[in-house]
């Protein structure tokens, strides 16, 4: 393995944290409700997730989630069921459109770490497409003989690159954030969120495993 492969890694691993998922939405989602904070541990979350997946592949492991079918399918039904669940919160809180404190940019809701972190957690540990990047994806820039330290090396990166992404679009969102609370617009970003959510969850439901 060399640090010229590992360099072309490094490329390809920044241009896919950059393309939105699930993990984008929810972190949107969270940050523009709770604040920064909330976003920051939902970000958190995600990387969470990212690592002990990271590690497991380097181990072996998500091979044998991936490998045993029912076990597979059923990451794959907890995320449909996950994201499905998000989505309609939000759509059910554009319908709502009960925004008390919008217009001054403070949420009504007191911002709670442990549920932004959680739902960062559980949108990318319920996402199968993570397992199989980590299986399939990662191994095609390794060399022949390589350790599997590289390849841990390389699970951990993009786990890493994954969180300083978010952390970035959580502290731009808080930024814009009296703009985007504005009721109006608040009901507008719910009512996106909500629906780009439950076509992720559609889109995964069909996909076969």
């Amino acid at each position: 393995m060399s640090w010229s492969k590992y360099g072309e890694y490094l490329v390809f691993a920044v241009l896919l944290v950059l393309v939105p998922g699930p993990d984008f939405v929810v972190v949107t989602k969270n940050a523009l409700a709770g604040g920064r904070r909330r976003g920051s541990w939902t970000s958190a979350g995600v990387a969470t997730s990212n690592f002990v997946q990271g590690t497991a592949a380097a181990c072996g492991l998500s091979a044998v989630i991936v490998r045993a079918q029912p076990a597979f399918e059923a990451v794959k039904w907890a995320g449909v069921a996950y994201l499905a669940f998000l989505g309609a919160q939000a759509i059910r809180s554009a319908i709502r459109g009960r925004y008390e404190s919008g217009d001054s940019g403070q949420s009504a809701a007191p911002a709670r770490p442990v549920t932004g972190w959680r739902q960062g957690f559980l949108s990318n540990i319920t996402n199968p497409k993570v397992l199989v990047f980590y299986l399939a994806v990662l191994p095609q820039f390794l060399v022949p003989g390589a350790s599997p330290g590289w390849l841990l090396a390389m699970a951990w990166t993009h786990a890493t690159l994954s969180l300083a992404w978010l952390l970035a679009l959580t502290a731009g969102l808080h930024h814009l954030r009296g703009l985007l609370l504005r009721r109006r617009v608040r009901r507008g970003l719910d009512l996106t969120t909500g629906v780009v959510l439950l076509g992720f969850s559609a889109r995964l439901a069909v996909e076969p495993a």
